[in-house]
């Protein structure tokens, strides 16, 4: 901990990120992987705010220091100047921000490792900046204090299954009809979002546009592992393999205190702003977006995001809306709670 300390403030190595420049195919692929159907991405050129998280690694939870201390990904706080168009190339550069020693029922010890990245454009203008936390734990000390106790596995009925489905076709997207600042009120509630049930299938179409962390092959995997030996954990067949398999391994998920394979914490955050997309409308601007995972969303959950408008006001001239949201299990628990800023057209003004 020590020697990690003094690296707070300074600038860290930049991990080679799975997309520099947001194409169309990139833009289309992170739509996809966070289910995000909003065909204004594909026809328009403008990307979905937080495909950021495809642009690099630090900001979706890649860390440093303490090796073989287990990372868990625990929020990002977003705050968006620019929107990301269709063939800039965006560079994050990111500082270790902080590290901050928290008491934890789930670990002996918890860490809590902020970094911060600053993302400029070709023109070198800050399209955005970010700060996002990991917690590092003991495995030992997390599995042998049991949190998350073991969870039955839900077994959906066709019934269940039908009220997914319908929500799914009757989901909101306001598109091109726009949502005036005037026509919004403290109280109004956002048209939810339904995300589910999470599969080993919808963790690998969100891989698909995201990126992973670790996830490497042949040479590639054994490159990484003689350059990060404590990344090499053997798996059930003496292999070794990324501590990221905690979100297809059950075995390994209950290694490090979970009952079971869970999501990459950064899709519930994209799932948050998804939700705010969709209400906002084209013509809205999603300015910030603070979102905290809270529990673990395991395979074979559905997640149901849901937001409130809860303050408006004129900033500099701006309409601005502030909301809370929050994302709620079939267990009706509570696993992330957010905030957004969002920017919406006014009435008669340029």
């Amino acid at each position: 901990m020590a020697e990690l300390r003094r690296f707070v403030g300074q600038p860290v190595r930049r991990p080679e990120p799975y997309i520099e420049v947001a194409t169309r195919d990139a833009i289309r692929h992170w739509a996809h992987g966070i289910g995000d159907r909003n065909p204004f991405w594909a026809e328009h050129g403008v990307a979905p705010p937080t495909i950021l998280f495809a642009m690099d690694r630090i900001v979706s939870g890649y860390v440093g220091g303490l090796p073989g201390i287990h990372a868990m990904y625990a929020g990002t706080d977003f705050r968006w100047r620019l929107p990301i168009r269709e063939g800039e190339r965006i560079v994050g550069e990111s500082a270790l921000l902080d590290l901050v020693e928290k008491p934890s029922t789930f670990a002996k010890r918890a860490i809590q490792q902020i970094y911060r990245t600053t993302f400029t454009n070709q023109r070198g203008e800050v399209v955005c900046e970010a700060d996002s936390w990991c917690f590092r734990t003991e495995r030992d000390t997390a599995r042998e204090r049991g949190k998350y106790k073991a969870v039955e596995p839900d077994r959906y009925t066709p019934a269940e299954i039908e009220r997914i489905r319908l929500a799914y076709r009757d989901e909101e997207i306001r598109g091109v009809s726009p949502r005036d600042w005037e026509d919004v009120q403290v109280g109004d509630a956002l048209p939810p979002v339904v995300k589910g049930p999470l599969t080993v299938t919808s963790v690998i179409a969100f891989v698909q546009g995201w990126g992973s962390l670790y996830v490497r092959a042949h040479g590639l995997a054994f490159e990484m592992f003689e350059r990060h030996p404590a990344l090499a954990i053997p798996n059930a067949f003496g292999v070794p393999e990324p501590p990221e398999r905690v979100h297809w391994d059950d075995a390994f998920a209950r290694a490090v205190g979970v009952p079971a394979a869970y999501d990459y914490g950064p899709e519930r955050v994209a799932w948050l702003g998804h939700l705010v997309t969709n209400w906002m409308g084209n013509e809205g601007f999603l300015r910030r977006l603070r979102v905290e995972v809270r529990r673990h969303n395991l395979i074979g959950d559905t997640t149901w995001c849901r937001g409130t408008v809860s303050a408006k006001g004129i900033v500099e001239n701006r309409g601005e809306v502030a909301l809370e949201l929050t994302a709620v299990n079939q267990r009706d628990e509570i696993t992330a709670v957010g905030q957004a800023t969002v920017v919406l057209p006014r009435r008669g003004s340029a």
